[in-house]
């Protein structure tokens, strides 16, 4: 169990999790349905061909929940068969002979399903909501809309046949067999001729529009609501290149018939990777202002389209391997985003994917990657499987090289196509492929949780003409080894950069084998360098802390080439504080040739509370890039004076180009506006001006706005925030907006008078009764930041009754930080604020001095 770095990731009622006992391999599964979208049900057949892998087999077990079963028959003749409402267990009348292949055929019935399969449509709060029917299968929720052997073990082709009222599209895994016109009713038929999981099984419904594209004669096709084409074609129409780099990259063309792309209504993940018929959420199109600075999209559309490879074609055997699916999916987004906008970009957003995953570690819990212990499925599909797996396999990259590593991913899809995997079955094509065993990076990242922590420390022995550089590994503990799970055992490159006349001249590089607590390497140069890299290029997933000088990190923030290098030293540069560091900081915040650099640069500059680093953001505002902009917006609510409160408010009057960059003027001005600047409050100004953006600039997803109700929840002693904040929870309020509403409650309640707070949770009580997904999360968010028994109460309450499993995992975390925040000692919460009063003192006096001293040198 892997619980040092807070609470454990097995919550009470976890255990070891495998797959069923196989009676046999499922050949084929055929679904005939007809929909009645007006009433929410449906009804139809399943028929299922297996083939016995031994005889005398006389029962059958499937998974089947809340549906109703009115027969089943093996070929004409009916089997008496018993039901729970979870299982169907099939009394065969003649027990199975070996290579005698049974067809099962289950006539059946679902009202008002609340799982698997979702009705949409429009109601008296929401009259423009379409009529859409989707399909949501993983992890195991196929069982919830046809009987089947719900588990990714049993890989088996499919068609679906969906009578629905002819001005509607349906659409399917493979290929489109048929239409015929029935009356009302047009029935179309897909057919699967690849065998895939049943949780890949898909079936959506609609009056969409349909873009189409192509890629090498298949067809690429794009379905959104009518009126949202121009949406559809900014959003995924990337796709046939995509597709194109993928099949290089992953050295096998695509696989399916076609690829759809289906973007739906009010659906619960971002995107879903069906066989050949991705699921979108429609909050993922963007419009042409969106366009701007939203990479997520473009991101979200490789992900699952990197998917039909690993996960579709390549399917994972138990949900413990999920990794080898998500994980390379996710890295993939890395993948094309090297591909498409180059180098610092892609070391950019890896470094984003490990910080993801580092939150999740430090602050929720750690865990092997690969573990069948736990409660469901989807408790699974966390950070550890997306962002650290991602890094794992940019790490195999690094220790293989290009050319390996790449040969590597062509080995194991050519090897495994239509099969499914294992994690040992990635090993073996590392060795198959490379004559390499990385065993021991698996055993380190894979099998067990955490990461290295790492301090580095440096000097410069000029008479020796000795490089000195010390390495401790903080995560460990006296005594510690590798095999005691304390201990990382890697190889790290170690650069030395020399700059001449301002310009960087070549890194020195040696690798260094880093193995115990504590380690010290001496390295002989020529002459001094300039800055010190560790980890040249940053390939390892790690934190670290670099105790080097201000000259080093000042010349490595100038000009070490890897972008995440500059970062780092950015980083330390502004825990040292003073105008120095202030000076280059605010240069590179001009002229880093990388925005990602620019925009870290800003929130550093922002922790360090002197004049200058204010004076350098909002001199910073004139920055062309827009997500640049939009992290020294969001930097400035940490400067809380006369310049930033005006900068800001000049942006959220006159607006920004972007979005997102809008939205965070707001929320920073009204962090600064709950203290008073010069004296003088500015809290009612602040309310007044977003209440009126709240009235006045409605538009995509809601994301101005949003940034308003985020705003507003900063008051955290307004009732008049807080009373603008209920007005947009309420039903009816466009869907994106009125979450961010409910998030908001959680935030400003920790301020409020008793009889607020009771409004507060009565609310979120209110708002817990309701069975959409997001506004369960939304709900379980806001009660998650209070500090009140009754919230955890409430909390309680719905993870008892929640259907949902990520829903309930969420809920009973959120209870325990909601008891231990309740149960504070208010003395010691008291100190710590006069404690961070007496810091602010100190920094503003400091801040003075500085000042003083400069123009004493000038």
């Amino acid at each position: 169990m892997d619980s040092e770095n807070g609470r454990s990731f097995e919550l009470p009622g976890a255990k070891p999790h495998y797959n069923p006992d196989r009676p046999g391999q499922v050949q084929h599964i055929a679904l005939d349905l007809a929909l009645d979208i007006p009433n929410q049900r449906y009804s139809g057949t399943c028929t299922i061909r297996l083939n016995p892998v031994r005889s005398g087999i006389d029962c059958l077990t499937l998974d089947a929940v809340n549906l109703t079963i009115d027969s089943v028959k093996v070929g004409k003749n009916k089997q008496p068969f018993d039901y729970d409402g979870e299982q169907l267990h099939i009394h065969l009348k003649d027990a199975t002979q070996s290579g005698n292949v049974l067809e099962l055929a289950i006539a059946y019935a679902n009202d008002n399903p609340q799982r698997g399969l979702y009705f949409i449509a429009p109601n008296e709060h929401y009259p423009d909501k379409p009529v859409q029917v989707w399909t949501q299968g993983e992890d195991e929720d196929s069982r919830f809309w046809f009987p089947c052997f719900d588990y990714p073990g049993q890989l088996a082709t499919s068609e679906i046949r969906a009578r629905v009222p002819k001005q509607l599209l349906a659409i399917s895994n493979g290929e489109l067999i048929e239409t015929i016109e029935d009356g009302d009713d047009k029935i179309y038929h897909w057919f699967q001729r690849e065998v895939h999981p049943t949780y890949l099984m898909t079936l959506a419904v609609g009056d969409f529009a349909e873009l189409r594209d192509d890629w090498n004669g298949k067809p690429v096709t794009y379905y959104v609501e009518k009126g949202r084409e121009h949406e559809a074609k900014l959003s995924m129409g990337k796709t046939p290149h995509m597709i194109e780099f993928f099949s290089k990259t992953f050295g096998y063309e695509y696989p399916f018939p076609k690829y759809a792309q289906v973007c739906v209504d009010d659906f619960i993940f971002g995107g879903m990777e069906n066989t050949s018929t991705t699921l979108l959420t429609d909050r993922c199109l963007i419009d042409d202002r969106a366009a701007i600075d939203n990479r997520g999209t473009e991101a979200l559309v490789a992900h699952e389209l990197a998917h039909q490879w690993f996960g579709d074609l390549v399917v994972i055997k138990h949900w413990s391997h999920a990794w080898i699916k998500e994980g390379m999916a996710s890295y993939s987004e890395v993948l094309w985003t090297d591909h498409e906008y180059g180098a610092d970009d892609a070391a950019y957003y890896r470094l984003n994917e490990a910080r993801s995953y580092i939150s999740e570690d430090s602050g929720r819990y750690r865990r092997p990657i690969v573990t069948h212990i736990y409660r469901e499925a989807i408790e699974l599909y966390d950070r550890h499987l997306y962002e650290k797996g991602a890094c794992v396999y940019h790490m195999i990259r690094r220790e293989l090289g290009d050319e390996q590593f790449f040969a590597t991913v062509h080995t194991f899809v050519n090897d495994n196509a239509h099969k499914t995997v294992e994690t040992v079955d990635l090993l073996r094509a590392i060795e198959k492929a490379t004559g390499r065993n990385l065993q021991f990076l698996f055993d380190q990242y894979v099998y067990r949780g955490g990461h290295p922590d790492y301090k580095v420390a440096y000097s410069w022995d000029g008479d020796s003409k000795l490089a000195k550089v010390t390495i401790t590994q903080n995560q460990a503990k006296d005594g510690d080894t590798p095999l005691s799970k304390g201990l990382f055992d890697l190889k790290i490159p170690v650069g030395f950069g020399y700059v001449e006349e301002d310009k960087f001249q070549k890194l020195k590089e040696f690798t260094v084998r880093v193995h115990e607590k504590e380690q010290t390497f001496y390295f002989p140069l020529k002459e001094k360098p300039q800055f010190v890299s560790f980890d040249v290029g940053n390939h390892i997933l790690k934190t670290v802390t670099l105790e080097l000088p201000v000259g080093e990190l000042k010349a490595q923030l100038a000009h070490d080439p890897d972008p995440v290098s500059r970062i780092c030293a950015a980083i330390a540069l502004a825990k040292k504080g003073t105008l120095e560091t202030v000076k280059a900081l605010s240069h590179a915040l001009t002229h880093d040739p990388f925005w990602g650099v620019r925009a870290e640069v800003a929130g550093q500059l922002a922790s360090i509370k002197l004049d200058q680093a204010c004076t350098a953001l909002v001199d910073g505002l004139k920055e062309k890039d827009a997500r640049v902009r939009r992290a020294i917006l969001d930097a400035l609510g940490q400067v809380k004076t006369q310049a930033s409160y005006k900068a800001l408010k000049s942006v959220v009057e006159i607006g920004d180009p972007s979005y997102y960059a809008e939205a965070a003027a707001m929320r920073s001005l009204a962090a600064i506006a709950t203290t008073p600047i010069n004296g003088k409050s500015k809290e009612e100004k602040v309310i007044k001006l977003l209440k009126g953006v709240l009235e006045s600039r409605a538009g995509w997803n809601e994301a101005i706005r949003s940034g308003a109700i985020a705003g507003l929840s900063r008051f955290k002693s307004s009732e008049a925030a807080l009373n603008i904040i209920l007005e947009y929870t309420a039903v009816g309020v466009p869907q994106p907006l009125r979450l961010a509403a409910v998030r908001a409650l959680g935030a400003i309640s920790t301020g409020q008078t008793s009889a607020n707070l009771d409004r507060i949770l009565d609310r979120l009580s209110d708002l817990a009764d309701e069975a959409f997904f997001l506004t369960q999360v939304s709900v379980v968010s806001a009660l998650g930041q209070m500090e009140t028994t009754r919230a955890a109460s409430i909390l309680q309450s719905l993870s008892d009754r929640t259907p949902d499993g990520r829903v309930r995992r969420i809920a009973e975390e959120a209870v325990q930080r909601v008891l231990k925040n309740a149960g504070q000692d208010k003395a010691v919460k008291k100190l710590q604020e006069e404690l961070d009063q007496l810091k602010k003192d100190n920094q503003d006096l400091r801040s003075r001095l500085e000042h003083l001293e400069a123009k004493a040198k000038s």
